[in-house]
């Protein structure tokens, strides 16, 4: 949940988000988190990470969203500004997985493998 305004104001793909986390459900957890309609023109980009203008000096990103994902546009943008503004980012897509498959089949080998995926993005990172 990087953008209030996915489903809102900004469409994804129309394939996207019809399996666990929909465009309702969206809507309603922004609307809950924010205290206001997701999309108000106001809102803070310490709410909503997607809206910062500058995203120098952040600190290393890893991005991993399924292929059918709600969140996999506005994550695949966000990943791209980050790498614009020099961040150095890791995205992992993971086809045919919808939001948290990982969570609901945590032993499937696909499950397994991006686990790996970002644990060793982890390592990287803070062992380094």
């Amino acid at each position: 949940m990087l953008d209030d305004r996915t489903g809102t104001t900004v469409m994804p793909s129309s394939e996207l988000g019809q399996y666990i986390w929909t465009r309702s459900a969206n809507h309603y957890a922004w609307n809950a988190y924010l205290g206001k309609a997701p999309g108000s023109a106001d809102v803070s980009e310490y709410a909503a990470a997607f809206r910062a203008k500058d995203l120098a000096g952040l600190p290393p990103a890893y991005i991993g969203v399924g292929s059918l994902d709600l969140f996999l546009d506005e994550d695949l943008e966000y990943a791209r500004r980050l790498m614009a503004a020099g961040v150095p980012t890791e995205v992992c897509v993971v086809p045919g997985a919808y939001h948290v498959f990982d969570v609901f089949i945590p032993d499937a080998p696909l499950s397994i493998q991006f686990r790996h995926s970002y644990f060793a993005a982890l390592k990287r990172v803070l062992f380094v």
